[in-house]
């Protein structure tokens, strides 16, 4: 089985997040990283997406494509942050086309204190949003032990 080589792009409201959520969701293929179930996976690349507007997501996909990434995460705080990321369909859209990879919304499962919230705000009411937040959508539960 071939390794899949992934990089995560975390909101730079974030910087200083060590990345706990999404590395304990990636070892128990949680969230967005369910995709993976079945197959090996490796962090090649984490980064911060530069802070608004996005400068970062530029330049750092070439370097991680440099590293084998094939896969880039737009990590769950760009969607749960106040107010989500507004750029998340043109980075998606950048990323593919400029450097032919894959891109998934998300990381770990939304926290329930994130999901209540952006409930009650209905912030996620577009269609896009409710598309992009499909991968990190769980059970009450799991989204609980990520507060």
């Amino acid at each position: 089985m071939e390794k899949i080589k992934i990089g995560i792009i975390i909101c730079d409201r974030y910087h200083t997040c060590a990345g706990g959520k999404c590395f304990r969701s990636l070892q128990q293929r949680e969230g967005a990283f369910e995709i993976y179930k079945d197959q090996e996976v490796e962090i090649a690349g984490y980064t911060t997406c530069g802070g608004c507007p996005g400068g970062n997501i530029e330049y750092a996909p070439a370097e991680m494509k440099k590293n084998g990434v094939t896969h880039v995460h737009l990590a769950t705080g760009l969607l749960v942050g106040y107010p989500p990321c507004p750029r998340l369909h043109y980075f998606e859209k950048f990323i593919t086309e400029k450097y032919g990879m894959k891109v998934i919304f998300g990381t770990h499962p939304i926290p329930q204190k994130y999901y209540t919230t952006h409930q009650n705000l209905k912030t996620w009411n577009t269609p896009f949003m409710q598309q992009a937040i499909q991968p990190t959508l769980t059970d009450e539960e799991t989204r609980l032990s990520y507060d």
